[in-house]
């Protein structure tokens, strides 16, 4: 009995530290630039190794129907790299000299969800710790 217990505390212990590493992204603030809403994620990274670029696409519904996407980076993809640590924290951002603009105000906005999530560790491998995002 007293083996048994051990085991399931084991294996709690091990669900609970595999749920504390990864890397989550949560969302962060809207900033209104030139009337358009600029939406943002914050970053932790909880893994151990070093992300050299994160991009997520987000989904944005609007109020009278349309839906716009919006591509939310790290850095440029093609420009200086800015590596987010193991414990770092660091801000998604639309960069808007390469990109179109929401064209809607922050009050607007009626849902956001994920489309796609590209994460680059150290020379451009994929991560391999999991993305977790909440839009």
């Amino acid at each position: 009995m007293y083996v048994r217990l051990i085991a399931v505390g084991l294996i709690f212990a091990g669900s609970a530290a595999q749920a504390a590493n990864g890397i989550d992204v949560k969302r962060g603030m809207d900033a209104t630039v030139f009337g358009n809403c600029v939406p943002s994620l914050v970053v932790e990274n909880k893994s151990a190794e070093t992300i050299d670029y994160l991009q997520v696409d987000v989904a944005v519904a609007l109020e009278n129907g349309q839906e716009r996407t919006v591509e939310l980076k790290s850095a440029y993809r093609e420009g200086v790299l800015y590596p987010i640590i193991p414990g770092g924290k660091a801000i998604l951002k639309q960069h808007l000299d390469t990109s179109v603009a929401l064209g809607a105000a922050c009050g607007d906005v009626k849902s956001r969800r994920v489309l796609r999530t590209i994460c680059e560790a150290t020379g451009g491998k994929a991560c391999a710790s999991s993305v977790s995002v909440q839009p």
